[in-house]
């Protein structure tokens, strides 16, 4: 009977420390770890998307989120709230030119966004990790997408590329990868299906950790057309067609959708004093 008691309370004790580690440093051994790297800018929405985000990636276990903020210098929003979520996180720098800087009226189609962001990104993973010491995947999640938790478990075992549908994109109800046989054949989208050999959305792949370190010149390419920035990485990592796995129940399921929240509006700040009120105090943090 004690002994029986003594092997219950190890299993315990066993579980107990498991959910610790997991609420204290969102880790569990020998699980691989997911690198997500985001990049970010300066806008009244950002703490609001990154917090969206945030929330997330709290639900998922070995979770390493590489921030990037077009800027200068960090932020001390960035920096408070990264520090803020718990979560493993690395915070880091890089300026977009003005001459290919998206502008607030331009459509957000007009010009590249978050490339060299991303390639900050890859380039700290090259710098910090080893491929024989570090196992895991990379994604790309920008900050005003929506995510679902079951999307990191579909991808946490990625061997090459992992890939799966994206909803509300390219003014359509969906993007997906077509499949034929259990394979990738061909791509349900609209915008120069033909002409791009992966025809899919940043959100809507995953890469196996090995991969991009052994791949040193590998980057995103800040000229590259609209729609060519994942065809122009994939195929500087030398993969095929063949090397794509499904995910999400056959890439029938949509885990992660590209809302866009719309920009803030805050002209009735200014008819705050000529109704009697004082307007918003500045130092709190939005």
């Amino acid at each position: 009977m004690k002994r029986a008691l003594d092997s219950k309370e190890r299993e315990i004790n066993y579980l107990r420390n498991q959910l610790n580690s997991l609420d204290k440093h969102h880790h569990v051994p020998g699980l691989p770890t997911i690198y997500i790297i985001t990049p970010t800018y300066t806008r009244l929405v950002q703490k609001a998307e990154l917090t969206r985000l945030a929330t997330v990636f709290k639900s998922v276990p070995n979770i390493h989120w590489i921030v990037v903020e077009d800027a200068q210098v960090k932020s001390p929003l960035v920096t408070k709230f990264l520090r803020s979520t718990g979560l493993n996180t690395t915070h880091l720098l890089s300026v977009t030119p003005p001459e290919v800087k998206l502008k607030e009226q331009d459509p957000n189609w007009l010009k590249p966004r978050g490339v060299l962001q991303r390639n900050t990104g890859l380039s700290w993973l090259r710098a910090n990790l080893n491929a024989d010491y570090h196992h895991g995947v990379v994604y790309f999640a920008d900050d005003d997408n929506t995510y679902s938790t079951e999307l990191f478990h579909e991808m946490r075992h990625t061997k090459v590329v992992s890939v799966w549908p994206v909803g509300l994109v390219g003014k359509l109800r969906y993007e997906a990868p077509i499949l034929t046989n259990g394979k990738v054949t061909d791509w349900h989208t609209l915008w120069y299906r033909r002409e791009r050999k992966f025809a899919m959305d940043m959100a809507g792949f995953a890469v196996n950790l090995r991969l991009i370190l052994e791949n040193s010149l590998a980057k995103f390419d800040i000229t590259a057309k609209r729609g060519f920035q994942e065809t122009g990485l994939l195929q500087s990592l030398g993969v095929t067609l063949s090397d794509l796995e499904p995910k999400a129940k056959m890439c029938t399921e949509v885990l992660v959708w590209h809302t866009r929240t719309e920009p803030a509006v805050i002209k009735n700040e200014d008819k705050m004093p000529a109704n009697g009120y004082e307007q918003s105090d500045p130092n709190v943090e939005v």
